[in-house]
């Protein structure tokens, strides 16, 4: 019951927040004058979104950092509850569990300053192309490999897949996991910036996410990860407030970035990432439709869509904003319906 109550509060923390913070933080970014450019290649119609202020992902980054502060400072004053538990289990199971999820915010934190500073570039310095591909690629690499490298150091040598169990990660096959999961996570924090293109779709899908582990981590029995996740929840949420159609701010690379490097970090709490194909799975059709189309378009000058990534495909089809953002949400769900049924059967 009381671990109920702390989830709860939490996510009612950092929806309140993230909310309220709008009443400052928006009025201030217009002032400043951060305001979005709309690129020539987008829609011709989203041109009349230009200058809505940018680096609104500071709203849920604040409001969620708060509600983790807060959640881990309630449990500890309590103290009879499963999380202040697992907060102090010292060397037991839950050491790894509860590290991972430090380590995967810290890595959600790195990405989002990441986004930060090409959103700074943007909007502040006038150089609408950010950092370049090479500075983010190589910074978000060190960031996935520090993350990795801090897991290996803390003894989380082993990785659930489903049908196959439990797999040793520093010998034979398994050592291929390490590589391979610094190209998942890089692969997935772009995948998560692609698919803000739409008023409150990255919100809309990453809040179903969240859900999804929420309720992982009733299953796992990982109130550490709950925590996390109702954080997350909460702050999508309370951002939708200013960012449903139409929107007053966009969480910009700041947000996106972030919330790639959140949503990483939830799966690798579980013990099963690989959870997050699944339930990743809107992410991953919008990074593969754009190397899809970019791909086709070198090898024979033709497009496979109208316009990449594919919710802008949608958009050139005559799908309404918040069409898109109800369908994929509901593709969302769907997909982590799969990923909950392959937890369930392991």
């Amino acid at each position: 019951m009381i671990d109920g109550i702390l989830l709860l509060a939490s996510a009612g923390v950092s929806f309140a927040l993230t909310a309220l913070l709008g009443l400052w933080l928006i009025p201030l970014l217009r002032r400043l004058k951060y305001g979005q450019t709309i690129l020539e290649e987008g829609p011709a119609w989203h041109r009349s979104k230009a200058g809505t202020p940018v680096m609104g992902g500071l709203l849920f980054i604040i409001g969620m950092t708060v509600a983790l502060v807060f959640g881990v400072c309630m449990a500890a004053v309590q103290k009879d509850n499963r999380l202040y538990a697992e907060l102090t289990s010292g060397f037991s199971q839950h050491r790894v569990a509860v590290w991972r999820l430090v380590a995967g915010y810290a890595l959600a934190l790195c990405s989002g300053f990441i986004g930060f500073m090409d959103d700074y570039i943007k909007v502040v310095k006038k150089q609408n192309l950010g950092l370049t591909v090479r500075q983010k690629t190589m910074l978000q690499l060190l960031a996935a490999a520090a993350f990795l490298a801090t897991l290996l150091l803390l003894g989380d040598t082993t990785t659930h897949i489903p049908f196959v169990g439990l797999v040793d990660t520093t010998r034979g096959a398994g050592l291929l996991y390490w590589p391979v999961a610094l190209l998942f996570i890089y692969g997935f924090i772009n995948s998560v910036n692609l698919t803000d293109g739409v008023d409150g779709l990255c919100t809309s899908v990453t809040l179903v996410v969240a859900v999804f582990f929420l309720l992982a981590s009733g299953l796992l029995a990982l109130s550490c990860l709950g925590l996390l996740a109702a954080a997350a929840a909460g702050g999508c949420a309370g951002f939708l407030v200013w960012n449903c159609k139409p929107a007053k701010v966009f969480m910009g690379d700041t947000g996106s970035l972030f919330l790639g490097g959140l949503v990483c970090a939830m799966a690798f709490a579980t013990g099963w990432p690989v959870l997050l194909l699944p339930a990743g799975v809107v992410y991953l059709c919008e990074a593969l439709s754009d190397i899809l189309q970019v791909a086709w378009y070198k090898k024979t000058h033709r497009r496979i869509f109208r316009m990449a990534p594919i919710h802008h495909h949608f958009e050139m089809l005559g799908w309404s904003e918040n069409k898109i953002v109800l369908v994929f949400s509901l593709v969302a769900a769907v997909g982590c319906c799969v990923a909950g049924l392959l937890l369930k059967i392991g």
